[in-house]
């Protein structure tokens, strides 16, 4: 079974708060808040901005409901005690009952949900660890259960994104939210936790974060088809952004993000996110040998010392003890800094969500 709240063993912040006044503007000015996470990440536009703006994704086919309990399962199962932590309060604030949450973390059987929703919360958590990635009877299982086939992908797109945040989240060691924490559980929180039924649909009315089009670049775009799987759905125009603008990043390289995409895909057994990131390698001059000695064993003469440290680095992204992955994350910025180390914490991020969201391909 995951994780509860309190089990989860989380270390100091490994990348210092950042304060930038006209950013903390424009997220309050979004979300109402300025969440501890958007100081963390702020040094690194595309990455503060793809957080901010998939955070703000609302599904078009998922109920509210069943999106804030999807939240915290993912949440719970990604081990991120700061995305857990706020996740649990917010479902407090909206008056879901203490016996609810502690079931749902416990992976028990509720009689409020009904078989659609029980089938959802699985699909959630077999999403989010991926040992294996679920397969393409787990989504026919869902389509007969009354779930169309883009409700199914839309499920899929959010569980990763979460995943994605989930990860950012955990590789920096981002403080939990005590405060807010504390609140829920004070004597105000639960007098606020009282109206909670009369407040979730006004706190769930935030619009969609606007996604400008992804401009075209010289070089195509891999893993195209993963994106064309959301197509009917805002998800598809988001993602698109999120990855046209961390590939077009030069604070490292492109083929060290594309070698991260392959480790990513080589540890969860994708063929297809694989076959895209050696494409991506072969543009940047690499043979097929040199491509598979790299992922393979992590090394080669072709990879640059810094390389080498960050592909041992990512492969420990896709299945992770928190605390453990936080001290490996702690090194690698002690050795490439704290700039680098935040493209590689968002390419990792990225790389883990999309190789799950690729199950739609299979």
């Amino acid at each position: 079974m995951a994780q509860l709240l309190s089990e989860i063993q989380w270390s100091e912040p490994i990348v210092p708060a950042v304060s930038d006044p006209a950013w903390e503007a424009e997220v309050k000015r979004r979300m109402g808040t300025v969440a501890e996470i958007y100081r963390r990440i702020a040094p690194l536009p595309w990455l503060r901005e793809a957080s901010l703006r998939l955070e703000c994704y609302r599904p078009v086919y998922l109920s509210a409901r069943l999106a804030n309990i999807g939240a915290m399962v993912t949440a719970q199962e990604n081990s991120c005690r700061y995305c857990y932590g706020a996740t649990r309060a917010f479902l407090k604030i909206l008056g879901y009952r203490e016996s609810f949450i502690d079931r749902i973390e416990r992976d028990m059987q509720l009689a409020e949900l009904d078989e659609r929703e029980h089938a959802f919360i699985r699909f959630c958590r077999n999403l989010a660890r991926s040992s294996p990635r679920p397969a393409r009877a787990e989504r026919e299982a869902l389509v007969k259960l009354g779930f169309p086939p883009l409700a199914v992908a839309e499920m899929a797109f959010f569980i990763a994104l979460l995943c994605f945040y989930n990860r950012v989240a955990t590789l920096v060691a981002c403080p939990p939210e005590a405060e807010f924490e504390r609140f829920v559980s004070g004597p105000l929180g639960r007098v606020v936790g009282l109206f909670g039924p009369l407040l979730r649909p006004l706190m769930n009315r935030r619009p969609h974060a606007a996604a400008e089009p992804a401009h075209a670049q010289a070089e195509p775009l891999p893993f195209d088809e993963v994106i064309a799987a959301l197509d009917g759905l805002p998800a598809a125009e988001l993602l698109r952004w999120a990855m046209h603008r961390a590939f077009e990043s030069t604070v490292l390289p492109r083929r060290t993000k594309a070698l991260m995409f392959a480790v990513v895909a080589r540890s969860l057994e994708c063929g297809y996110c694989e076959g895209q990131a050696r494409q991506a390698l072969a543009g940047e001059g690499f043979s097929a040998e040199e491509a598979e000695a790299s992922i393979a064993s992590l090394t080669s003469p072709r990879l640059e010392p810094f390389e080498v440290s960050l592909l041992n680095w990512v492969r420990s992204t896709v299945h992770y003890v928190p605390s453990t992955v936080q001290e490996q994350t702690r090194a690698l910025v002690q050795e490439i800094g704290d700039l680098r180390a935040l493209e590689a914490v968002g390419m990792a991020s990225l790389a883990n969500a999309v190789v799950r969201l690729a199950m739609l391909l299979e």
